[in-house]
């Protein structure tokens, strides 16, 4: 069974403390109504099971963390893990990442990453590439002006796409590797997604990027 066909997932998340529900409501009361602080704001776009952000937000109390996932039952697991951590300082939604500026207002968000993002190879579907210029100007309304973009693959296709879009968005380039697990300075610190772990065991080099708006 595929994990996105799970049945009563949907139920389970409408029912769970840990998802905000009407998210789009909250639009520029993150700080205030969801987490009652004032805390820099980190999402993760596709965050799959939660591995990536739960571990983050277990790293860094002083952090909070939004986790969006379209999948209900990879949500799901997600939902049970913090279940089991009850972390303060995370939270998920279940919706679709071409509505971001629905549900977070301008200069609410600190820092996005994308991690192992769909690839969409086909050329037709490009603008849906969460690296596309399309996705970088939905950040670009969300972002406080020195916030910054974090994105890992192993596709390297889908990354020279994606080093292509900076700068027609308006974006600048802050650091890259094609290769982050030998790479001493950018690997510092780094936070593994299962899929990275996966991928890496295989030999496979992981690319990463990070960007931001400065100037802007």
């Amino acid at each position: 069974m595929r994990l996105r066909n799970i049945a009563g997932s949907r139920e389970v998340i409408a029912d769970s403390d840990f998802t905000v529900k009407d998210p789009e409501k909250k639009k520029g009361l993150w700080h205030k109504e969801v987490f009652g602080n004032n805390n820099p704001i980190h999402i993760e776009i596709g965050m799959g099971k939660g591995r990536f952000l739960m571990d983050l937000a277990t790293l860094h109390p002083d952090i909070n963390y939004v986790g969006i996932e379209k999948y209900s039952s990879v949500l799901l697991r997600a939902i049970q893990k913090q279940e089991q951590l009850l972390l303060p300082n995370v939270k998920f939604i279940r919706m679709d990442a071409e509505v971001l500026c629905e549900v977070f207002a301008p200069d609410e968000v600190d820092r996005i990453y994308l991690n192992f993002s769909d690839p969409w190879p086909k050329d037709r579907h490009a603008k849906r590439r969460l690296p596309s210029r399309e996705f970088l100007k939905r950040y670009d309304q969300i972002m406080k002006p020195d916030g910054v973009v974090e994105f890992k693959t192993d596709n390297k296709d889908l990354f020279e796409f994606a080093l292509e879009e900076i700068e027609p968005a308006g974006w600048t380039l802050d650091a890259v590797t094609r290769d982050l697990h030998n790479d001493p300075v950018m690997n510092e610190g780094n936070v593994m997604t299962e899929y990275e772990e996966r991928f890496s065991s295989l030999g496979n080099p992981i690319y990463k990027y990070i960007i931001s708006r400065k100037g802007k």
